[in-house]
């Protein structure tokens, strides 16, 4: 028997002075953009602790304090992604179902992710975006529980420097790539996952014939002002 995949995002409140702010609005497309681009049986979550504005068929999740706290090893100014880690507790299925997909908010989908996420593995998770890092957290399949030891062996201040000192660079992501080392699967460019940053920009800004999703993990998000120049953004993020 197929189990129905969750879709889960989340929504907190950034830093004051955080370069992006995420309202409900940013689930809300989100959540359309899923439905047209992922035709199986799913559930859609949104983890975070201010529900208000988003559409009432979004199930919500009330936010953990898990790791909140925990700074960025990169300086105050970049974002810090630690209370994502208990998506790797062994009894997160109970919370977000037994197998889901974690998705930041900033992206643009773009194409049918059925063969992005209609895979057998129990974990994969987004790759090649930084020399210096295994993974990207932006995107993450996995069976509840696959990988316990992010969440069990994580030490709020011996692992972000552990991480960091080996060199990988962010939050969370860091600690997924010092903790789980190479060999697990990733998507890349092949299977239609694409930075904005790294890949758009250097072709100008058109879309590859082969393109599903976009994220936009850096200075741009798909709803400002300008990127709403870009044809293939106005057609898609809504």
């Amino acid at each position: 028997m197929v189990v129905p995949l969750t879709v889960v995002c989340w929504k907190w409140r950034a830093k004051p002075g955080y370069r992006s702010t995420f309202g409900p609005e940013t689930v809300n497309t989100l959540q359309r953009m899923v439905a047209r681009h992922y035709a199986a049986p799913h559930t859609f979550v949104c983890v975070t602790e201010d529900p208000a504005g988003l559409d009432p068929s979004i199930r919500i999740v009330p936010a953990w304090d898990d790791f909140a706290a925990v700074p960025s090893p990169h300086g105050d100014h970049k974002p810090s992604c630690y209370r994502r880690l208990r998506a790797f507790a062994p009894d997160i299925g109970a919370v977000l179902g037994p197998r889901f997909v974690s998705l930041d908010l900033d992206c643009v989908i773009v194409g049918n992710m059925r063969p992005v996420w209609d895979r057998p593995e129990s974990f994969v998770i987004w790759g090649d975006t930084n020399r210096r890092t295994l993974f990207n957290g932006s995107m993450v399949l996995m069976t509840a529980g696959a990988r316990p030891q992010v969440w069990e062996t994580f030490d709020p201040e011996r692992s972000p420097v552990a991480a960091r000192a080996a060199g990988n660079f962010g939050s969370d992501q860091a600690w997924i790539s010092h903790c789980l080392g190479p060999g697990e699967k990733r998507w890349t460019q092949a299977d239609g996952v694409y930075s904005f940053r790294n890949d758009i920009q250097r072709l100008g800004g058109r879309l590859p014939a082969n393109a599903r999703v976009v994220f936009f993990h850096g200075p741009q998000d798909p709803w400002d002002a300008e990127m709403g120049r870009i044809a293939w953004i106005r057609q898609h993020y809504r």
